[in-house]
């Protein structure tokens, strides 16, 4: 923590994350008006002490869509990281570890998905499972894995050839013992500093999804589907889609603030110790 709070940038990252995890969690306390209510007698209306961003198309008011946003869109990528990283975890554990023709076969499935565009094979998927939140948590859950599967391969093979582990071993500890006590908890520093980094660009993917209309579908307040609300009013009431946007951009920008720091923070080098 005293590492991170050292960096001007990374605190300005963590505050931007908190503000949007705070606003997800008590959305329904911040939020001062329905996101999915219509009044279309107020519809683009300009922002007011009723309205402090103004409203949309068809008079949903803009703060309340934004705030309840950060819940769908920060929720969906803590849900897909959670997922990919338990996937990821695992088989990137087994094959590293286990070697063999265990590691041969994993790794290829592992190289098979990473050899297609992340987001096109997300489509793909989409399109079979079916438009919505859900197929989109799916799809990208299911190609998301692969990086993390990569990176803590790499991990376990140079962990597992360390002398404690070969003590470990032979003193009979067994296979799962020894990752779960020995060679996991070490790679927990670069797993937090790639998921910080990988959910800013999921919350993108989600959103992007969500614009061309395979995520989330209307009425939910998803910045993305307000982005897909908006286009046509670009050019007369261009604040649907500016909003939305820096919220994404604000949300994104404090996740690579903070992964960056964390990176720096973690990285033994980076204080001035070599690790033995």
């Amino acid at each position: 923590m005293r590492g991170l709070l050292r960096q001007p940038l990374t605190v300005v990252g963590l505050a931007v994350v908190v503000a949007f995890a705070v606003l997800a969690v008590f959305a329904p306390w911040i939020a001062p008006k329905d996101p999915t209510a219509i009044d279309v007698l107020a519809r683009l209306a300009h922002p007011s002490r009723h309205h402090l961003l103004g409203t949309d198309a068809l008079g949903r008011d803009l703060f309340s869509r934004i705030v309840y946003g950060a819940r769908w869109s920060l929720g969906g990528a803590l849900v897909v990281t959670a997922a990919v990283t338990v996937v990821g975890v695992t088989v990137g554990a087994v094959s590293g570890y286990l070697g063999g023709r265990v590691d041969t076969v994993l790794m290829r499935v592992v190289d098979a998905l990473l050899a297609f565009p992340t987001l096109l094979l997300a489509l793909a998927i989409v399109g079979v499972v079916g438009p919505g939140l859900r197929g989109v948590l799916t799809g990208l859950i299911a190609v998301g894995w692969a990086d993390y599967a990569r990176v803590v391969r790499g991990l376990v093979l140079s962990l597992r050839e360390r002398e404690y582990v070969g003590a470990a071993r032979a003193a009979g500890g067994g296979d799962v013992h020894i990752l779960g006590r020995h060679v996991l908890p070490n790679v927990v520093s670069p797993l937090i500093v790639l998921a910080s980094l990988e959910m800013g660009q999921l919350i993108l993917a989600l959103a992007g999804l969500s614009f061309l209309g395979l995520g989330a579908q209307p009425p939910t307040p998803e910045w993305g589907t307000m982005l897909n609300d908006g286009r046509v009013f670009l050019l007369t009431a261009p604040q649907l889609m500016i909003y939305p946007g820096i919220a994404i951009s604000l949300a994104v920008l404090g996740l690579n603030l903070l992964g960056d720091g964390l990176r720096d923070a973690l990285d033994p080098r980076s204080r001035g110790v070599i690790p033995s």
